[in-house]
């Protein structure tokens, strides 16, 4: 037996610990098949926990996290808690106290995935983008005063420092040049001709890095309302893209469903240096829960690019063959909850059966 990795599991809310328990049963089959151990801790952070003690997330949690390898979400959300609490009391606290500065994003169209675009193919639709994951809005500087007066106020800040941005941009840098397209081009989307400050620091990375250290990557630049234009009209056009926090939040949830739906999109939130965390992009779609209806497929894909991400490139891929080995048999019927024409274990016993 080979390495051995202690991986912790979130399982959250709603369907997360369904979804999260078939990803777990595909990569645990990958690494038998490539020889290296999985070892898990179960976390109960999520709203079940957050209604019993009114805490979302404790320092301590964080430190016990450090103790592992890589981590492994679910979802996170519910109706009974008010939202924002667990959004930024648990996933953005992770965040910034691992410093996940990070959000990896691959957008790929699988075979027997329906795309809503017209006459687009898999081989149409298959880009990356990074978000960055640690500044901007959400950072929440800011403030309201005189709240609920006719004179309320309230602003929230765009707020980013050179070396934020430029970590990110490396990254994206490398991973470009990683990836090894026949496009070799990074484009940046802002707003730099609005937000003239922010942007024009992001432009500047982009470029001097690409000058001076990235030489053999095309540049380009899409304003941010374009770039949604484009993931319609023309998604082949994209290789990587990186982008800030907000607009990266936002046009991730449009490439999600030219890939096929968040039901299949799965991301990460990296540290290059330290801990990450992985998950599907779906949320924790709590009115299925339960039901063994809702597609694990996310989850899958999330769990192989942890694999990737633990520096076990064979067994990755084997998860990402197996779930394109499972969609070509046309037993999924769909990538809608309640729709697939098999449940959320009987996929994962379908591509787990794949990968072995």
């Amino acid at each position: 037996m080979g390495k051995t990795y202690n991986v912790a599991l979130l399982g959250g809310d709603g369907t997360g610990p369904e979804v999260l328990a078939e990803g777990v049963k595909v990569v645990n089959e990958a690494a038998n098949k490539y020889g290296f151990k999985l070892n898990y801790v179960n976390y109960d952070f999520g709203a079940e926990r957050y209604l019993r003690t009114k805490e979302a997330l404790p320092d301590s949690a964080i430190e016990e996290f450090k103790k592992h390898d890589v981590m492994f979400l679910g979802a996170i959300g519910h109706p009974d808690v008010k939202p924002g609490i667990l959004e930024l009391g648990i996933l953005l606290k992770i965040r910034f106290k691992l410093d996940q500065y990070i959000n990896l994003r691959p957008v790929k169209l699988f075979p027997n995935v329906e795309t809503p675009l017209k006459d687009k193919k898999p081989e149409d639709i298959d880009f990356v983008v990074i978000r960055e994951n640690s500044g901007g809005i959400y950072t929440g500087i800011g403030g309201a005063s005189m709240v609920g007066t006719q004179h309320e106020t309230a602003t929230q800040v765009m707020t980013y420092t050179r070396p934020i941005v430029d970590r990110c941009m490396k990254y994206a840098y490398d991973l470009t040049r990683k990836r090894n397209s026949k496009k070799k081009m990074l484009t940046l989307v802002h707003k730099c001709n609005v937000l003239t400050h922010c942007g024009d620091l992001w432009v500047r990375s982009h470029k001097e890095m690409g000058d001076r250290d990235y030489k053999d990557i095309k540049q380009d630049y899409n304003h941010v309302d374009a770039t949604t234009m484009w993931f319609v009209k023309q998604p082949e056009f994209y290789d990587v893209i990186v982008t800030e926090n907000l607009f990266g939040d936002i046009i991730t949830d449009l490439a999600a469903i030219i890939q096929g739906g968040l039901g299949v999109a799965a991301g990460g939130n990296i540290n290059p240096e330290g801990l990450s965390m992985f998950e599907p992009m779906g949320g924790s779609a709590p009115k299925y829960t339960g039901k063994n209806v809702i597609n694990p497929i996310a989850a899958i894909m999330a769990g192989s690019l942890m694999l990737g991400n633990l520096g076990e490139e064979k067994a990755a891929k084997a998860v990402e063959d197996a779930v394109v080995a499972a969609l070509q048999t046309g037993q999924l019927k769909s990538m809608a909850a309640g729709r697939m024409g098999m449940g959320t274990r009987e996929i994962g016993d379908l591509v787990a059966g794949k990968v072995k």
